[in-house]
């Protein structure tokens, strides 16, 4: 094995904070750098991240090999044919720590391969994102994607139009059309602009000639009473019903005539003379304490407050459901005798989506490309006492209707964070917008998660792209952040799209004197042609 070598220049601080680091040996083979590196239990703890597991120090290293050269190739959201331009290492096997530490740095991975884009240089810069899913609240549109998929699992029914949504990768617009086949009463009945405008045609109807029959007065005002309970219910906003119309100047209008009044105040006024004929005495008192506005709607009470995510996912369906949707964990390995005995299936389903959705030629999703892309990963699995029930590690999280694979999620369970890989689905199911549901579903499943290990609170989405309108739909999953590409701070990203709207390449931390730690170097060297300083910082004994 060669000796390492210093970097020239290297400063006093870096080789202090080398020694307290870590420890690496560095070979030469084949023109490119293998690393083997381990981390020193209290010191790796004390520099790197505070909380890190004792038990971990005793892992395996990981080990990587980096690729030399910052090529530029063909952008697959631009299209550009030299525009996209990033580094990359091949990881023989990472701990997830080590791996948890880099996506915090802006790598990610495919396979066994690692990569992080070159921010400054490159098309469409590609910026990490995390959502916050103990905080996260479903959409209207979200919430549309759930009813859809209970109302098919329980009655078996199919929009009438067709979602083309890519998993990870639909506009907005995508990931919600063909719904309004399936939408619920609830949002069927919230149509305000075409009820305010027939209700206030026929209030003017009636300020013209006559007032109109008490029956028919009772069904409108159910109606209206109706519409505004489903848009309280619904948590959004109500129209106001304008009924008072004042005639326009030169229309003639008859000043000697009482003022025109509500319809809903003449039935107030009715139904208070009727009271107090009936009952002299208490009649107004009655009448008073039926007009108290808590009650009003007292059968909507409860709905004012919105349902939970699981609420609006794991609803119960009647015992005659039509479809049955069963969501399996499945460790990536070939040791798994679940995930071996469903490795065809699987890979027969990868093969339909990439055909129909990226329209791939049948020579380029073969069963080699699948298992490189999809089931080799670097990361070995850990079960750490106090982590998930389940591990860490990557797996594929399966959908099964009705005994047949329709979806599957690929992730990797980290120490802070659900990470989300690929998502591949029969694009005969598109109608259900597999893409949004299976992401709802992971933020769920990383809620659950936390119960069990709380410093897991996070569901990483992969890269957001402001340049490309296919990858912005990942901002819609609030509260979400954006990952600083110099300074490596989260901030919300509220704060980040005014500036992504005037540059593809910002610095999201407005702090001028924040910069990168030196010891981010180990991590994210490689993307700022700082090898030799890495190797110096690390090697450093």
């Amino acid at each position: 094995m060669a000796q390492a070598a210093s970097a020239p220049g290297g400063s006093r601080r870096s080789s202090a904070c080398g020694r307290r680091a870590a420890r690496c040996i560095v070979g030469w083979r084949r023109r490119r750098w293998w690393w083997w590196w381990w981390w020193c239990g209290a010191g790796q703890r004390r520099v790197w991240r505070a909380g890190t597991m004792a038990s971990w120090a005793s892992l395996s290293p990981s080990i990587v090999e980096y690729f030399e050269g910052e090529d530029f190739y063909r952008c697959g959201y631009c299209k550009n044919e030299s525009g996209s331009r990033s580094n990359g290492m091949w990881a023989h096997s990472m701990t997830v720590q080590d791996y948890q530490d880099l996506i915090d740095r802006g790598w990610r991975r495919s396979g066994k391969y690692m990569y992080k884009p070159v921010m400054n240089q490159t098309c469409c810069p590609q910026y990490t994102i995390r959502c916050q899913p103990l905080q996260f609240q479903p959409s209207k549109s979200h919430k549309k994607v759930l009813k859809k998929m209970l109302k098919f699992l329980a009655k078996g029914e199919i929009s009438k139009g067709h979602c083309e949504d890519e998993p990870m990768e639909p506009t907005v617009e995508d990931a919600v059309a063909g719904d309004f086949a399936l939408i619920t009463k609830l949002d069927a009945q919230c149509d305000l602009r075409t009820l305010s405008g027939d209700f206030r045609e026929s209030l003017e109807s009636e300020e013209k000639k006559k007032i109109k029959s008490s029956k028919k007065e009772e069904s409108n005002e159910l109606i209206q009473s109706q519409d505004i309970e489903e848009k309280l219910g619904s948590g959004e906003p109500s129209h106001s019903v304008k009924v008072h119309t004042v005639p326009k100047p030169g229309k003639g209008a008859d000043l000697s005539k009482p003022p025109c009044r509500k319809a809903k105040e003449i039935r107030k006024e009715r139904r208070r003379l009727k009271l107090m004929q009936q009952n002299p005495a208490g009649g107004l008192e009655g009448f008073q304490a039926q007009c108290e506005p808590p009650a009003l709607f007292p059968a909507k009470a409860k709905s004012n407050q919105p349902k939970s995510l699981e609420d609006l996912i794991f609803e119960s369906l009647p015992e005659n459901a039509s479809h049955k949707l069963e969501v399996r964990l499945v460790p990536v390995s070939f040791e798994d005798p679940e995930f071996k005995s469903s490795f065809n299936q699987s890979f027969s389903l990868y093969v339909k989506y990439q055909m129909a959705i990226h329209q791939d030629p049948p020579d380029e999703c073969g069963k080699t490309e699948f298992t490189r892309f999809l089931c080799n990963s670097p990361l070995e699995a850990e079960n750490p006492p106090n982590g998930p029930d389940c591990g860490y590690g990557s797996f594929h999280q399966q959908y099964w209707l009705d005994g047949k694979i329709i979806a599957v999620g690929v992730i990797d369970i980290l120490p802070y964070c659900v990470s989300s890989v690929y998502l591949y689905y029969d694009p005969d199911y598109s109608f259900l917008s597999l893409g949004v549901y299976s992401a709802l579903r992971e933020i769920a499943f990383t809620r659950q998660l936390h119960e069990k290990t709380p410093q897991l609170s996070y569901y990483y989405m992969g890269f957001y792209i402001h340049s490309c309108p296919k990858m912005k739909y990942k901002g819609q999953y609030r509260p979400s952040d954006l990952l600083c590409p110099e300074t490596y701070v989260w901030v919300p990203i509220e704060q980040c799209l005014p500036s992504l709207e005037n540059f593809k390449y910002c610095r999201f931390n407005q702090d001028p004197e924040a910069a990168l730690p030196v010891l981010a170097a180990f991590l994210c060297g490689f993307a700022h042609q700082t090898r030799v300083v890495t190797l110096s910082v690390v090697c450093d004994a």
